[in-house]
């Protein structure tokens, strides 16, 4: 098999992420995680009542989803070296890709921008209670932008940079696979979405995979803000205001991931939302200098895709260099200038 296998399926899923997305009407991973989750919670919520058996259980349910996904992965990349390279690669390309969420994540944003630039703010407002938690009926203009800068500045780390630095670091360990260690973080972000709460009925059997999840996502998160600093042009400014904020947000990652972005772009996240009535006050994140706007949203999108493609060129570079040898690689560049 090619030694060159990890980098062709690395590059070709973000390539594929960064044109088609997730196709409408394919089947996803994080619906199968989904369907199984809500399934296996359903019964335990039936039959159990006990706080630390939930607990118990809901470990299991953690611990059992995120290593079979793993499993999955690793048994996809196997079919390239036992049966069809080709075949192989191909499921790779597509599965890695389906763990990647950034043309997704930019198509959302799109799809409650366009009635808002139309003046249709009661479509708007319908279409971004399918992407928040938050009360929308009632939202200004102001508070839909603001909405949906702080989802596209949180889902940045664990929708699109944190997979994309899983998967590079399974390139790293062949015997594994980008495929494994991807889908095994995407197993466990789906399991703090949808059972990682701190109220009932999930606190319990969520309890687990809400801190699991926490710790995946410290170290890209991290990078993440040291990366959108840098490309900032003002890191001492951006991490000053980081240092200052974030630690207010109860969230390890989410509280760093937003506020990097209300940095960059100097303005104010968090404030008062409503959810199902009840009024919740979130820290606020940043200085107010700027107005939320569409060209806002727009700049921070380019934000998450310039990082991203950072971090793949240096990925990239990494397994060649492993892969290679930096020996090789001048030796390729000193007869390159001997032939000329």
């Amino acid at each position: 098999m090619d030694i060159n296998a990890p980098i062709i399926v690395l590059l070709l899923a973000a390539l594929v992420d960064y044109i088609i997305g997730d196709p409408w009407g394919w089947l996803h991973p994080v619906q199968v995680m989904g369907w199984f989750i809500s399934r296996y919670c359903n019964f335990v919520l039936s039959i159990c009542q006990g706080k630390w058996v939930r607990r118990c259980l809901g470990v299991i349910l953690g611990v059992g989803l995120i290593l079979s996904s793993a499993f999955l992965g690793w048994s996809i990349s196997l079919i390239k070296y036992h049966f069809v390279s080709f075949v192989g690669i191909s499921l790779e390309i597509i599965t890695l890709a389906s763990c990647f969420a950034g043309r997704s994540l930019r198509l959302a944003a799109l799809d409650v921008l366009t009635p808002l630039k139309e003046g249709n703010i009661d479509l708007a407002r319908d279409k971004l209670s399918q992407y928040v938690g938050r009360d929308t009926a009632n939202l200004s203009p102001e508070e839909i932008w603001r909405a949906i800068l702080e989802t596209v500045s949180e889902n940045a780390t664990d929708g699109v940079s944190a997979p994309l630095f899983y998967a590079i670091t399974g390139a790293f360990f062949p015997g594994v696979g980008s495929v494994a260690f991807a889908l095994a973080y995407k197993a466990a972000s789906t399991l703090d979405s949808t059972v990682g709460y701190q109220q009932e009925p999930f606190k319990d059997i969520g309890w687990f995979s809400a801190k699991f999840e926490d710790v995946l996502t410290w170290i890209p998160c991290r990078l993440t803000v040291i990366t959108l600093a840098i490309l900032s042009r003002k890191p001492r400014r951006v991490l000053s205001i980081c240092y200052r904020d974030a630690p207010q947000d109860p969230s390890p990652n989410s509280g760093w991931s937003e506020c990097v972005y209300a940095a960059i772009l100097e303005v104010q996240l968090g404030g008062e939302n409503s959810y199902q009535g009840i009024i919740k006050e979130k820290p606020l994140l940043g200085n107010p200098i700027n107005p939320i706007t569409c060209e806002t949203i727009e700049k921070a999108l380019t934000l998450t895709r310039t990082c991203c493609l950072l971090w793949l060129t240096l990925g990239l570079i990494s397994l060649w260099l492993s892969r290679y040898g930096i020996d090789t690689l001048l030796f390729k560049t000193d007869l390159t200038t001997l032939l000329k």
